[in-house]
């Protein structure tokens, strides 16, 4: 094994922000159970505002980003992991107080990895990445809330985002009537190509006006945007139906009533998909193997080198990005 390894570095010091690819050593790396050789990693939109100096993602410097992760095991102290093992890691600390995955090698706790299921690329899993497992995470929760495909009409908000383009997806490869909301009028092949029944426009779904109770749409929403746009889906939801938020994209403040709740038997089901129990976890990836993995899964994605990180992550923060972007390390 080579003594130094490249990884991309953010560093501050006072008024000083860089970033950039930077050589390391094993003993930068921080104490953890699993040595890992990174095969992907993937960009979310938590990574680009790890980027930049006033993101209030990362805390200490220098920092390895990148809250998502996946490949073969080096070395390990922990007795569930074997050299040579493939692993996925995703949320907890990594690439935010813990060095993450843009980096040759990352050590992990082994209390953070999920062995890569059968069916599954490591490529893959990092097209999925914390997207991914959000999304499925949100139809899981669904799903449990008695949604179905016979239910009617489930609506995806972002659909052209990482989160909202892989539940698109999959709600698709489920056999759900997708309605698939995008402020890009441009992305509407993408959108139908992944499985979308309906396009919709930003407006259609909120058009500045919140009523108390509106017409009965949706069965169902996964919405990674929130804000004033969640209070007029909740107005919109039939009889017993749900909407998963897991994102504020749209602002914190949801100006809603509880008619709906109260008139209408809705749920509002929060998506946690940071600190989601492991055993949670664990059987949600076997999904994302099987019954909730799109035949399109490739399609989603972009793949890039660690050398173009920059560009990618600018392209996030603007909220420019179609899809995911894969980082080949």
């Amino acid at each position: 094994m080579k003594e130094t390894f490249k990884a991309f570095i953010v560093n501050k010091a006072d008024t000083d922000f860089t970033t950039g690819i930077q050589n390391l050593t094993f003993d930068k790396l921080p104490e953890a159970d699993v040595l890992i050789k990174v095969a992907y990693s993937s960009i979310n939109y938590k990574d680009g505002l790890a980027s930049i100096p006033n993101g209030k993602i990362v805390s200490t410097y220098p920092f390895v980003p990148g809250i998502d992760l996946a490949g073969t095991v080096v070395s390990s102290a922990d007795p569930r992991y074997q050299e040579g093992d493939l692993v996925i890691a995703t949320s907890y600390e990594i690439g935010v107080s813990h060095y993450g995955g843009f980096s040759e090698y990352a050590r992990i706790p082994g209390d953070w990895i999920v062995p890569l299921p059968d069916n599954l690329s490591l490529k893959e899993a990092m097209i999925y990445g914390t997207a991914g497992f959000t999304a499925a995470l949100s139809i899981q929760r669904l799903e449990e809330n008695g949604l179905t495909p016979e239910k009617g009409k489930v609506l995806v908000t972002g659909a052209t985002g990482g989160v909202g383009s892989l539940a698109v997806a999959m709600l698709a490869q489920r056999g759900y009537d997708v309605a698939a909301s995008t402020g890009k009028a441009s992305e509407q092949e993408f959108l139908l190509k992944l499985g979308a029944k309906e396009i919709l426009s930003r407006e259609e779904v909120f058009n500045g006006k919140i009523k108390a109770l509106d017409k009965k749409i949706w069965a169902g929403a996964v919405d990674p945007v929130g804000g004033e746009q969640l209070a007029s889906i909740l107005s919109k939801l039939q009889y017993d139906g749900s909407v998963a938020v897991s994102g504020l994209t749209g602002g914190g403040n949801v100006p809603a009533t509880v008619f709906p709740f109260i008139l209408r038997g809705i749920n509002l089901l929060g998506i946690d998909s940071v600190y989601c129990p492991m055993d949670v976890r664990e059987k949600l990836w076997s999904r994302m193997a099987s019954d909730l993995k799109p035949k399109l899964l490739e399609d989603i994605a972009k793949e890039i080198s660690l050398e173009e990180l920059p560009e990618a992550l600018s392209v996030i923060l603007k909220g420019q990005a179609k899809g995911r972007f894969v980082v080949k390390i």
